[in-house]
């Protein structure tokens, strides 16, 4: 059951994703502000105590307000990464990174070791998500490659060409929103062991609006929300946005009920699913209205986007079965 709660948040979150991307692009510039918007809807989860009330001790409600805070700052590096670039690149990045994360998570707190299959299956995934996440690449150009590849993550005889900068602060962005995620689900897979389903993540969602009461203390990114306020929302704007966050809630709790059943592991590793939704609704929307969603899909790039999904999905599988 929990697999087929994973694969359709996962295609929820596919549309969410790309949602997300058009309001941080037209609308909403600032990831700062977006997650702040985006934290403020956890208060209402408080309400689902009514299905099924529970109250924490001490120690469990310093791990779940610990969780539902690292969710937040989570999600600020995600918004970046998603604001700096495509869809189709920043997903496939931070979904191939998550389950290695996980594993080495699991290895240093549980002491699991990995055996040949799932090292293999690494290497893969990283291969995998170089070829989502980069545009068209000539890799029999080796001298160029190398080239992009010292230029992309610095050159320790020198500075980082100009050019190259935003690459890198979207590997910076990705890498670190995947670590993130990894850690956060690790810390929301121990609070279901202990704690009811609901109860544990309404009370570890009340750490993500703890965060954002935090974000209103501090004056520059407060100055950024209230300067949001002075472009506000028109009436149809503003549906699209709860429909859309409306989604995302759904897919985030089926998401944290999977989780509190299955393997966390083996949940973040069917990501491979969300990649082929995620182009296949990009192809379509692209196609449809593009002149509200473009994306880089043409010829060779869709090509070797597609030779990168095969590549995730085979080392994906390969974790799981």
């Amino acid at each position: 059951m929990w697999l087929l709660i994973a694969v359709s948040s996962y295609f929820i979150n596919a549309g969410v994703y790309i949602a997300d991307k058009f309001l941080l692009s037209k609308k909403i510039h600032s990831s700062i502000t977006y997650a702040f918007f985006v934290g403020v809807w956890s208060i209402f989860n408080i309400f689902l105590l009514l299905f099924d009330p529970w109250k924490p001790g001490i120690r469990e409600l310093f791990v779940d307000l610990l969780a539902g805070l690292l969710f937040l700052i989570t999600l600020i590096f995600w918004y970046k990464a998603l604001h700096q670039s495509e869809a189709t690149r920043v997903v496939p990045i931070v979904g191939a990174l998550t389950p290695i994360f996980s594993y080495l998570f699991s290895f240093i707190f549980l002491g699991e070791v990995l055996g040949e299959r799932q090292l293999l299956s690494f290497v893969i995934l990283i291969m995998g998500g170089i070829l989502i996440s980069t545009r068209q690449t000539r890799f029999y150009k080796f001298k160029e490659l190398w080239g992009n590849f010292r230029g992309i993550f610095g050159n320790v005889l020198g500075g980082i060409h100009a050019r190259y900068r935003p690459t890198q602060r979207l590997i910076l962005n990705s890498v670190i929103s995947a670590l993130f995620f990894a850690v956060y689900y690790v810390i929301i897979k121990y609070i279901y062991l202990s704690q009811p389903f609901i109860g544990g993540f309404v009370w570890s969602r009340m750490g993500t609006f703890l965060g954002v009461i935090i974000i209103l203390f501090i004056p520059s990114w407060r100055k950024l929300i209230i300067k949001s306020q002075h472009h506000a929302k028109t009436p149809k704007n503003l549906a699209f946005f709860l429909s859309i966050r409306i989604l995302a809630a759904l897919a985030f709790i089926m998401l944290n009920w999977a989780i509190s059943m299955g393997s966390v592991v083996l949940i973040n590793s069917l990501q491979g699913t969300q990649y082929v939704f995620l182009i296949l609704l990009v192809l379509f929307l692209s196609a449809r209205y593009p002149g509200i969603l473009k994306e880089e899909l043409g010829g060779g790039v869709m090509f070797q986007k597609i030779i990168g999904i095969i590549l995730v999905s085979t080392g994906l599988y390969m974790l799981i079965t």
